[in-house]
């Protein structure tokens, strides 16, 4: 068997280079670096030391969170909680009415290994991230959010949102109800998922709806935001 000379190696590995952009490429790749493109993230996990019964007893509303980073594998559990797939079928964490599923779920990243700063929209069905916007976002959506430190300071927040019309299309008025129930539903599992995993939350209802939305360049109705940190 005849050995390949190097420096014919090393042209490939140049034209290789040239073609796919390069390590720093991948990596950027790899984190985020590209609007729209599509960021698998690891696996949920389905079982975990933590019983239920111990989460509920444990959950508290906590403000202050340590300057450390959060793992990518965690953020995953955290959106799987909230929005993940669970049946064949499409069923999902949290229940909906008539499955009509009117909730979207952002992450708002300043602090998380192995992704850019920016703000990620949660694809249930391929358990995924797009990046809708660039940048560390936490200082204005703490303004949005009527100057709430724990926003700036958390190194994620969740936020949750809602197409309203693709239940009240079906339930009319009541559906608004409806909504407002299964966004209870996906707070309270941020909740239990984060005290799991060892981190901590606080819900936030007090925020200027328009001011998140321009902030976040959102198109649904802001309900939830969900800051979580060490």
């Amino acid at each position: 068997m005849k050995t390949i000379p190097v420096t014919i190696i090393a042209v490939i590995f140049s034209l290789l280079l040239a073609v796919y952009g390069g390590e720093e490429k991948v990596i950027g790749a790899m984190k985020g670096g590209k609007m729209n493109e599509e960021i698998k993230l690891p696996a949920a996990q389905l079982t975990g030391s933590v019983s239920l019964e111990k989460a509920l007893s444990a959950r508290r509303s906590v403000r202050d969170y340590k300057d450390s980073a959060l793992r990518l594998s965690e953020v995953a559990q955290l959106l799987w909680a909230a929005q993940g797939i669970t049946a064949d079928w499409g069923g999902r964490t949290a229940p909906s009415a008539d499955a009509t599923y009117p909730l979207e779920i952002y992450a708002v990243v300043g602090d998380v290994e192995g992704l850019k700063p920016g703000v990620y929209h949660y694809i249930s069905g391929s358990h995924s991230l797009k990046k809708t916007v660039e940048g560390d976002l936490r200082e204005q959506l703490s303004a949005s959010a009527l100057g709430q430190r724990c926003v700036a300071e958390a190194p994620v927040t969740v936020v949750v949102t809602a197409v309203f019309d693709r239940t009240t299309r079906r339930y009319g008025e009541r559906g608004i109800r409806y909504v407002h129930m299964e966004v209870g539903h996906v707070g309270q599992n941020v909740c239990l998922q984060a005290k799991t995993l060892g981190l901590s939350t606080v819900m936030i209802g007090a925020f200027r709806d328009e001011a998140v939305k321009g902030v976040l360049k959102l198109k649904e109705a802001p309900l939830y935001l969900i800051p979580v940190g060490m």
